[in-house]
């Protein structure tokens, strides 16, 4: 059986990897992991392998946060309400979440909007603005993970006398959106410090370390003693949730933050805890498979408030009902988009020409809003294409697309500017509304921009590989050592080896619902190591001699601790 992925193997350094070694005492594939990484430097490493909250930098440094800080304290001086504008996906939330429990606690008056998916449209529409005024009338907005393309919206408000600050890490429009300050990393000049890897809850959690800072600075009493470290837990959430690079000054935000999730006091949390059935510990995995997308599931089918409600709910019971609720709506999400992933894909393996197809755009107004984005996703990860899905929103189409590595979906959405009635968003994942009318223009204009920029790339996903190593290395205290990469995810991935010239020690062991995963016991002839193959169908298990791709880990299973290896690819030995 041909491999599913392109494999790229990292050369060896071992000049880099000998200075890590000597100067810090680590193994030599340790060593390789972090030069692999871009992490050369013997200081820079001690740094990247023990994180600490005093290695971040100064607030002030990010784009506009001078002007912003000093609006709020106007504000909190003239007794105004902030409307703190979030968004209905995780970082949004958390976000929202994070500045209006810290500012309320401060001494701020605060009131909060969270869009709804199917009512408001995308990011700071001017139908959500509009809505939102009616109930309240307001001198201050601060949009969070928004606003950085709502050109529109932000004019009318200062029409109307309403100062906008924007923070949010999305790409900006040329001309920028006419608001007050957009503290946005984004816009950092050449030169200037770069925390692009920073998503809103990461910004939120910054732009609350400038207000305490500057509190300090004038001398302001109750700031004097306040803790930020509390607020990590949602930091934690928001990042691992939004899938930005755990690089940088999120790699420190996300280690504290998810030591904090794991002994939260919120009653939120811990509900959403229980009905996840998340482990004490919580890591990466719990954030990105068990609680974030139950707190997404509010925001795809109904309106995002619940799952805010239940990050802000003030005693067991509330939030133990509220957590019961976001867990139905999230069975509701997963039998949805099934049906659509399915129905998609299946239509899709019969009508797909890999010469021709560079992009996929399908759209139907019947498909559910809430979930066209994870089903773009799962389209992509089927076909390795850029993948757009939309669904019906009214008398307009309105979705999301996802990206593949080295392809920019906001850049080629800005290339069909005159085809779409909005979008916005990043490289790897975007959001847009059109008229159904235009769906096939869009499509083959997608399609060709797709094609000037992916042909003669390869087809297949790459698998990028750390090192080779063999079963003898992968002891305990090797996999102990290499937790030292955690939190892994975007940008620092887990660590993935190629071990040479394997067979499988006794026949596969099918387990798990339908028997759709599989066991393997894969030896070298001396040493023998369990391992796990996810979602493989019959027929496609190793077989004969082989090379296996693969991540280690250790398996803490019914009281006994063990080597694992996750498969994730395999080959002929020495193809």
């Amino acid at each position: 059986m041909a491999s599913k992925h392109q494999w790229e193997i990292a050369s060896p350094e071992p000049v880099a990897a000998g200075r890590l070694v000597t100067a810090l005492g680590i193994s030599p594939l340790l060593a390789q992991c972090l030069v692999n990484r871009g992490v050369t430097d013997p200081d820079l490493a001690a740094r990247f392998l023990e994180p600490r909250l005093k290695q971040l930098a100064d607030p002030f440094l990010l784009p506009n946060m001078r002007v912003a800080i000093d609006r709020l304290f106007k504000a909190r001086e003239s007794g105004e309400t902030i409307t703190i504008f979030g968004d209905y996906d995780v970082d949004g939330i958390t976000s929202t979440a994070l500045l209006k429990v810290s500012l309320e606690k401060l001494g701020w008056k605060v009131r909060h909007y969270l869009p709804h998916r199917m009512d408001d449209g995308y990011g700071l529409s001017r139908e959500a603005v509009e809505k939102c005024l009616e109930n309240c009338t307001n001198t201050m907005f601060l949009a969070v993970d928004c606003g950085s393309t709502n050109t529109e919206s932000i004019t009318w408000l200062g029409e109307k006398g309403v100062d906008v600050l924007v923070l949010d890490h999305h790409q900006v429009v040329d001309p920028a959106p006419p608001a007050l300050a957009i503290v946005n990393p984004q816009l950092a000049a050449d030169g200037e410090p770069c925390f692009r890897e920073l998503c809103s809850a990461g910004l939120a959690f910054k732009m609350l370390h400038a207000v305490v800072k500057e509190g300090r600075t004038r001398g302001d009493e109750a700031m004097a003693d306040f803790d930020l470290r509390p607020y990590l837990d949602f930091v934690a959430l928001g990042t691992v949730a939004d899938q930005v690079p755990l690089t940088g000054e999120n790699r420190i935000l996300v280690d504290s933050g998810l030591n904090r999730l794991s002994e939260t006091i919120r009653p939120g949390l811990i509900a959403l805890k229980e009905v996840a059935l998340t482990k004490p510990e919580v890591g990466v995995y719990e954030v990105g498979f068990q609680l974030g997308p139950r707190l997404n599931a509010a925001g795809r089918l109904e309106s995002a408030d619940a799952a805010l409600d239940l990050l802000l709910a003030p005693d067991a019971g509330a939030a133990q009902r509220l957590a019961r609720e976001i867990d139905e709506q999230n069975k509701e999400r997963q039998s949805t988009q099934k049906e659509i992933t399915d129905h998609l894909i299946d239509g899709l393996r019969l009508r797909f020409d890999p010469e021709k197809d560079f992009a996929i755009v399908e759209g139907q107004a019947h498909w559910h809003l809430g979930v066209v984005g994870i089903v773009a996703g799962r389209v992509k990860d089927e076909f390795y294409r850029p993948a757009i899905v939309l669904g019906g929103d009214g008398s307009l189409l309105r979705g999301s697309g996802r990206s593949v590595q080295g392809f920019d979906l906001a850049a080629a959405l800005r290339e069909c500017d005159d085809l779409l009635i909005d979008h916005g968003g990043h490289a790897m994942a975007s959001g847009l509304t059109m008229e159904p009318g235009k769906l096939d223009a869009f499509r083959e204009r997608f399609n060709q921009v797709a094609r000037q920029h992916m042909e003669g790339v390869v087809s297949q996903p790459t698998l990028r590989i750390d090192a080779e190593t063999t079963l003898y290395e992968l002891t305990m205290a090797r996999l102990r050592e290499l937790e030292g990469l955690q939190p892994t995810g975007q940008s620092n991935p887990a660590v993935q080896l190629i071990i040479r010239n394997l067979e499988l020690q006794r026949p596969p062991f099918r387990m798990g619902q339908d028997q759709r995963h599989a066991k393997l016991h894969v030896t070298d002839g001396a040493i023998t190591t369990e391992a796990v193959m996810w979602n493989v169908p019959e027929g496609e298990t190793p077989e004969g001699r082989f090379d296996l791709a693969a991540a280690a880990s250790i398996n803490e299973f019914r009281g006994r601790t063990s080597v694992q290896l996750k498969v994730l690819d395999w080959r002929v030995a020495g193809s």
